[in-house]
């Protein structure tokens, strides 16, 4: 392979497996993601990242879901807990720009310290009265406006740290009512209401290095989950406006029916970049690899232009970066 693998893989311990290398090395995926099955000491992280990236051969992107709130892989007592984000940024009131900044900036420093260097964020959703119980503390707000501002803020805090934000679930997930973790949801909205609300986030992140699919359906562009619908990434490139990396949201999960392979190659066909798959079997993995090969043209360039966001982190004192957050929410941001 002269390219990238078109995958984001796991790992199902602390270290890589023999068979685990053997297979990143005959597939040289993109990246990688951590889950909290992974995570144990900091030394123990930063030598399965080593692990990782000399398997596949390259300087791997590695990532993480580290919002803050239930979805957080590394957790305390040796590294932040954080409040779910809609609670943060209640909390932090008309600060909240700042405070997201910080938040992300301090995640960032963590996350960069064990060769962790892209999260899984900002997650631009925008809530709704309806959005569901999986998805709606994780979301920052319930205006477009405001939710554009947050994310911005996430990414800014991100990037200064040396970590790629990915922003999720493009090109919106939040009138979801079913949680795609096990269902198919799908979105009645009219495609003025969609453009308005739901896509205008991404179009305001349109230039983040890399986004994350939406498995859900939208009536209003096609009746094929987003993932696998060429109508809907046209929206996402030519209208929203998103021309870098694409990544999809797990391949496995429920919400998407049919044989891995299959889903894979038709995520690829409607225009994703990368599949991303997490939580199988050595023999899953095996098949997505081989369903997905080798980034085509377009997909690689989009990757090495991510890949060269990648920055050094910027000289920070971060205990001052803590006292400054508390200080904005009075000791409610984090524990």
């Amino acid at each position: 392979m002269t390219g990238f693998g078109a995958t984001i893989l796991d790992a199902t311990g602390l270290r890589l497996t023999p068979e685990e290398k053997a297979l990143f090395r005959d597939t040289k995926p993109f990246g990688f993601i951590l889950f909290a099955r992974n995570i144990d000491t900091p030394d123990q992280v930063r030598a399965l990242c080593a692990d990782f990236r000399e398997a596949a051969g390259h300087d791997a992107v590695i990532t993480i879901d580290q919002e803050g709130g239930r979805v957080q892989r590394l957790r305390a007592p040796t590294w932040r807990e954080w409040a779910a984000p809609l609670d943060f940024v209640q909390a932090a009131g008309d600060k909240a720009a700042e405070a997201m900044y910080l938040r992300f900036r301090v995640i960032a420093h963590e996350l960069h310290a064990l060769g962790i260097d892209s999260n899984c964020a900002p997650m631009v959703d925008v809530a709704g009265p309806t959005t569901h119980d999986f998805l709606r503390n994780r979301c920052y707000g319930e205006d477009a406006g405001t939710v554009s501002a947050l994310g911005r803020a996430a990414a800014d805090g991100m990037l200064a740290g040396g970590v790629l934000p990915v922003v999720k679930h493009i090109p919106g997930h939040g009138r979801a009512t079913l949680d795609s973790h096990f269902d198919l949801p799908r979105v009645d909205a009219v495609r003025a209401d969609l453009d308005a609300v739901d896509f205008a986030p991404f179009k305001a992140l349109s230039d983040l290095p890399m986004g994350m699919t939406a498995h859900l359906v939208y009536d209003a562009l096609d009746a094929a989950p987003a993932t696998l619908s060429r109508d809907v990434m046209d929206v996402i490139r030519e209208e929203i406006g998103f021309d870098n990396l694409i990544m999809t949201d797990d391949i496995s999960m429920k919400a998407l029916s049919g044989a891995l392979a299959d889903l894979s190659r038709d995520a690829l066909a409607a225009g994703c970049d990368v599949i991303l798959h997490c939580n199988g079997t050595l023999a899953e993995r095996a098949e997505v690899a081989a369903a997905a090969g080798e980034m085509g043209q377009a997909a690689q360039t989009r990757a090495e232009r991510a890949l060269a966001a990648r920055r050094t982190p910027d000289d920070i004192d971060i205990s001052a970066l803590d006292a400054q957050l508390e200080a904005l929410l009075g000791g409610q941001g984090h524990g």
